[in-house]
């Protein structure tokens, strides 16, 4: 069994027409994510890929891609996976995220979270800390801000 979300998503076709319709309705679900514009083009359990445009919206003061935004597509990614990961009988929220800046970032960026410890929710009784792995690269494939998000996975009662 699936979450809604995740279930939503393999219900849509998985070319272009469906990754955008799914990314318009995340952002309608979590409106701030829209301020990076993303578009999640895969999603599956313990793997998602979400990239953003390089535009003014996202710009720091130097003309690049904000740090701060780079994080926003991170958390989409992240998020996007944990939704993709978690049964129904499980609930996630992010608890913290710790984030190196490694290069100026002057292109679109992609996100791609990566759940590196496999979590097996049917002995999940107690909270417990998951850690997803997001590295945002730019369109040449350089890491430019590299995130660990730690979220707090609970089964719902």
């Amino acid at each position: 069994m699936t979450s809604p979300t995740y279930a939503l998503r393999r219900r849509l076709p998985d070319n272009v027409v469906g990754h955008t319709l799914f990314s318009l309705g995340m952002v309608a679900r979590v409106p701030y994510f829209g301020t990076v514009l993303p578009y999640v083009s895969e999603m599956r359990p313990g793997y998602c890929r979400v990239s953003g445009p390089n535009w003014f919206g996202v710009h720091n003061h130097l003309g690049t891609f904000h740090a701060i935004a780079a994080c926003n597509l991170a958390e989409a990614a992240m998020g996007m996976l944990m939704e993709a990961t978690t049964p129904p009988s499980h609930r996630w929220i992010p608890k913290a995220m710790s984030t190196h800046y490694l290069t100026k970032a002057t292109t679109r960026l992609t996100a791609e979270a990566t759940l590196t410890t496999e979590v097996d929710f049917g002995r999940l009784v107690d909270g417990t800390d998951v850690v997803v792995d997001v590295s945002v690269l730019d369109k040449h494939g350089t890491e430019v801000v590299h995130c660990d998000i730690t979220t707090w996975v609970t089964p719902r009662t």
